[in-house]
Parts: C-alpha cells; structure tokens; sequence
C-alpha cells in the first residue's frame, strides 16, 4: 500500500476541509496503512475530576483512524465512520494523548483498522478502538 498523501499534504488537507479540528492535532509518522497522532487535552476535554474526558478520546481516535484512511486513499473527505467500538483500560492524566492508528484491511468500499491510545507517556495503553469506515465510489463519469 502507497501512500496517496504525505504528511504535510494530509494536514493541509485536514486544515482545509475539516478546519474544526485541523490545529488540533500534530501528524508524529504517516506510513502506509498507520498514523500516529498527537491531541494535547485542553481544559474543554476534561471532565470532573481532571481526567481526560470519553469523548475527547474518542474524537483522538475517529480522527487518527479517518487521518490514516486519508493518507492511504487521497483526498475523499466524504469518507465516513459506519461502525465503531472503544474500550477505556486506563484513567488518562490531562496533557498530551497519542492516538496509534492501523489500517487492517483496505477494499474498495470500506476500511476496517484498531487504534490504541497512550497518555502522559505511560507504556500502557488508556483505551483501544475499532473502526469500519465507508469509503464512497468516485462519481460515475457522465
């Protein structure tokens, strides 16, 4: 699998047609089939208690899977999340999270991956997703 887009390319892209996110995130390594991504928690992604919130976590994943996707099929901004599944291993300290994205399998119309997430520099894991994303047909040629 090559990659359609590099990684300054995709967060351009990202910045361009999804610029409600596009600043959040900084692309660490882009390779075939796999992302890492780097979302500092804000004081809006925490919930009581100081931890980083559920959703936040999970918008670090959605984005590091679709972010992955991107940089595989090019530019298909219409690509979209049909199925997903996190579980939460571990409380996250507030700070940076890295998101680890792979793309496990890529066909014509979908991607099915996993991405595991890391907090604060801990070796272990705070939570791991799963993914199927639909990718939609290029346009019949009238």
């Amino acid at each position: 699998m090559r990659l359609k887009l590099s990684a300054a390319e995709l967060a351009e892209y990202i910045r361009e047609v999804f610029p409600e996110v596009g600043d959040r995130f900084e692309i660490l390594d882009l390779e075939p089939g796999g992302i890492r991504l780097r979302m500092t928690a804000t004081a809006a992604d925490l919930r009581p208690g100081g931890t980083v919130s559920g959703p936040a976590i999970f918008m670090l994943a959605d984005c590091a899977f679709y972010f992955a996707l991107l940089g595989a099929i090019g530019r298909v901004p219409l690509a979209v999340t049909t199925s997903a599944s996190i579980d939460f291993m571990r409380k996250p300290a507030p700070g940076g999270l890295i998101a680890e994205a792979r793309l496990l399998k890529l066909g014509r119309t979908l991607a099915v991956g996993d991405v595991l997430l890391f907090a604060g520099g801990q070796p272990e894991p705070i939570a791991r997703a799963s993914f199927t994303y639909s990718i939609p047909r290029p346009a019949d040629p009238a």
